[in-house]
Formats: structure tokens, C-alpha cells, sequence
């Protein structure tokens, strides 16, 4: 079955030398191959600014690249998000950008009883997340508040679902046979879209 793939490059760095552009390329790669459709977000090259109120967050004016970042969610039929961890999280730019894309009116909507309708059922997602600790250490120690947050409270919080995960870590200290089987691992979950 051809799945609609979008790929969210969640890295703020627009140098594309990074592990998280090079897991993304390998992907989409694997999706390319799979006869999925496929479309790519790198977000370090959007144009946007952070949102700084409620009234803002509810009402305010979506920049372009924000618009285009939407309609691609709407098309997607399965949502790729990668990201290196910085300090417990994702990075400041790529929290941005999904409280920017996901508004109230697009992503969801307020309704009395306090739980939201969502506008985003029908999609699947799968988090990939880099960093330079042991990932058993991420899940076990730090309980992967990071990811739960973003899996939990942002991606199932507007309809996304399933939700999958790969934690890689240890980046800095892998050979590279390990990473080129993390390519190899990145290009088989993008030929199943998963």
C-alpha cells in the first residue's frame, strides 16, 4: 500500500552535516524506493518567529511557510519527525514550529467538556531521536519525559496515531558500521513507511 510521507527534519541547523539530515535522507531514500509518495520539511529553512500569546497561539496570523508546512500535514497520510536532543528536549526552533502548525482551527479545536476535537486522525507518526547518551540510560534514568511529551501531549493530543519511536544513542562514540546500520534501519522503515 503507497502510504503519503512527510518527513520532518527537526534539526535547526541548516548546514545539512548533521546525523539527523543524513537519518532523514536515508529514509526518505528507503521511502523512494518503497513507491511511497514523499514530501520533506527541513525546518531549519522556514521562515517563522515564535509564538508569544495565547491570543497569538488562537488567533493570530499564519506566516507562509507555516500555511505550506499545514497543507502538508494534511496530506500526509504518515508524519516522520527526527531531532537531536538538546537539554532533556527537542530543540527551541522545532517546538516552535508545532506550536505554530498546530492551532487551534487546523490541528484542533477547543470543545466544553475540556478534551479537544481533533483534526488530524487518520495519520501515523514515528519520532526518531538522536543523542550523545546511552538510550537505555534516556528511557530508564531520565524516563524519556522528551519524547513522551511530544509523542503524548503534542503528536496524540491532535489525532496522530500510532505513535512509534527509535531512540539512538551514544552518537558520538558509534563505529561506523553501527551508524551505517542505522541508515540501513532508517532506508527499511521508510520502504514499510512505520
Amino acid at each position: 500500500m503507497t502510504a503519503r510521507i512527510l518527513i520532518i527534519d527537526g534539526h535547526p541547523d541548516p548546514a545539512r552535516k548533521t546525523l539527523c539530515h543524513a537519518l532523514a535522507d536515508a529514509y526518505a531514500a528507503g521511502a523512494a524506493e518503497g513507491g511511497h509518495e514523499l514530501r520533506r520539511l527541513d525546518i531549519a529553512t522556514l521562515s517563522f518567529d515564535f509564538v508569544r500569546s495565547q491570543g497569538e497561539f488562537e488567533h493570530g496570523t499564519v506566516p507562509p511557510d507555516i500555511a505550506a508546512a499545514q497543507e502538508d500535514l494534511k496530506w500526509a497520510s504518515h508524519v516522520v519527525v527526527m531531532f537531536p536532543l538538546w537539554l532533556g528536549d527537542m530543540p527551541a526552533l522545532l517546538k516552535a514550529f508545532f506550536e505554530q502548525t498546530l492551532r487551534p482551527g487546523f490541528a484542533f479545536a477547543y470543545r466544553p467538556s475540556g478534551l479537544p476535537e481533533t483534526f488530524l486522525k487518520g495519520r501515523s507518526a514515528r519520532i526518531v531521536v538522536t543523542m550523545g547518551m546511552p538510550a537505555f540510560i534516556y528511557r530508564w534514568y531520565f524516563r524519556a519525559h522528551g519524547l513522551k511529551n511530544l509523542k503524548r501531549n503534542i503528536l496524540r493530543f491532535v489525532g496522530l496515531s500510532p505513535v512509534r519511536d527509535t531512540v539512538l544513542g551514544s552518537v558520538g562514540t558509534r563505529s561506523k558500521p553501527e551508524i551505517a546500520r542505522w541508515f540501513d534501519d532508517m532506508k527499511a522503515l521508510g520502504r514499510r513507511a512505520i
